[in-house]
């Protein structure tokens, strides 16, 4: 029995500790994010060539529209091209591409992938540009947008991330989906730049100087979570990713659990698989090079998701306190008790309490917290069943399909 009692209280003060780490992590971010961030000065004025990379799979129900809200930029227009990598389209959705002012690129891959998409686009268009823009077929930009990337680069920076917020709202899973990009938002992206680190990759929305984008993605072989090996590499070789909070882009949220499943199955298998190529090398980085960046998204890496994290921290403080309810003795059997299972979770509440955008502080969101549970469910299975994921290709449908 003794024996059992030290291992179990072992196991106890494991968990305890890289899930109180976890919270402490959030927190210090959650805390930062407050503040401002210092903004460097502008040294040119240039006015930058852009190309606008839009990659597609059978994304026929959106990509009209993403065009034609691009084209809508007050931005010179000999300074910009709209670039759609056409996979497994209808003929009907390519004709009335065809008719637009843009390039179109036309592919097929046995295995679809963006990094493919994006790589075979470099291959045929010119080198004459400055800026590589990423957008996903569903993003919506503000009119200002490219503006607002042209004058990051003036400052200087070679990477940047912009503010991707929810294109729609309509239903629990879409706030929550919302919601939860806002906290990464805030966390891994304006707290990290606030304190001198580089800002998260999303997957779109992301600019970067051309060459370095191209001769960068020669080298991506993912098949899903190309962004998480772009921003691995990039980072591990010195670059700073900064965030740009008031370049908007809209996103499509998702509405639908089994769509939420796949997609967070995706994400998480590329997190785990380079956290565990990264982990032993980003630690030498850091003590030979000092680069805290790269070390930094490898401790980020190795993270649970906020909602497994939330609902894991839940569950056992329950535990605790039925016992202490209704067996207090038992409680010797463990080495910590009811009060620091109630101080983690108080503090985990609190970061996500600082991270959440104010507007979403309504009787909305109020409503969606009430499939937490279904959601935390979906998260977890997605967790058990991660494995192998980011080497196939899933497909998040958008458009009308997903109504």
């Amino acid at each position: 029995m003794e024996y059992f009692k030290l291992v179990l209280n072992v196991l106890e003060y494991t968990l305890y500790t890289y899930l109180g780490l976890t919270t402490l992590y959030l927190l210090f971010f959650a805390i930062s994010g407050i503040f401002s961030s210092k903004q460097s000065t502008i040294h040119s004025k240039n006015t930058r060539k852009i190309a606008i990379l839009i990659p597609g799979y059978k994304e026929d129900f959106v990509i009209i529209e993403t065009v034609k809200q691009a084209m809508l930029q007050k931005y010179p227009q000999n300074k910009f091209d709209i670039i759609v990598i056409a996979d497994s389209f209808k003929s009907n959705t390519i004709s009335e591409l065809k008719t637009l002012p843009i390039k179109l690129i036309e592919v097929v891959f046995d295995v679809s992938t963006k990094a493919k998409a994006l790589n075979k686009a470099m291959e045929i268009i010119d080198n004459d540009y400055d800026i590589a823009l990423v957008l996903d077929a569903d993003n919506i930009i503000e009119q200002d947008f490219l503006t607002k990337i042209n004058l990051a680069f003036n400052k200087g920076f070679k990477v940047v991330q912009a503010h991707r917020v929810a294109k729609n709202i309509n239903n629990s899973f879409a706030i929550l989906d919302a919601v939860s990009e806002e906290i990464n938002n805030y966390i891994f992206r304006k707290a990290h730049r606030t304190v001198g680190l580089s800002a998260a990759l999303i997957g779109s929305g992301m600019a970067f100087d051309y060459n370095l984008f191209k001769s960068t993605m020669s080298k991506i072989n993912a098949v899903g979570g190309f962004d998480k090996q772009l921003e691995m590499f990039l980072l591990k070789n010195g670059y700073v990713i900064e965030y740009l909070e008031n370049a908007i882009i809209k996103d499509e949220k998702v509405q639908k659990s089994e769509v939420f499943a796949n997609q967070r199955r995706r994400w998480l298998s590329a997190q785990f698989i380079y956290f565990w190529e990264n982990i032993a090398n980003s630690i030498i980085t850091l003590i030979t090079k000092g680069n805290i960046d790269y070390f930094d998204k490898v401790v980020q890496m190795g993270q649970l998701p906020r909602l497994i994290l939330l609902g894991i921290i839940s569950f056992i403080t329950i535990l605790y306190s039925i016992i202490f309810v209704f067996a207090p003795a038992k409680l010797n059997f463990f080495a910590l008790n009811l009060y620091h299972w109630l101080a983690i979770l108080g503090l985990l509440m609190l970061s996500l309490f600082l991270s959440v955008p104010q507007k979403y502080y309504n009787t909305k969101t109020l409503k969606a917290l009430l499939i937490l549970p279904k959601g935390f469910s979906v998260m977890f299975l997605s967790m058990i069943k991660f494995r192998g994921a980011n080497k196939k290709f899933i497909h998040t449908q958008h458009g009308e399909n997903t109504n």
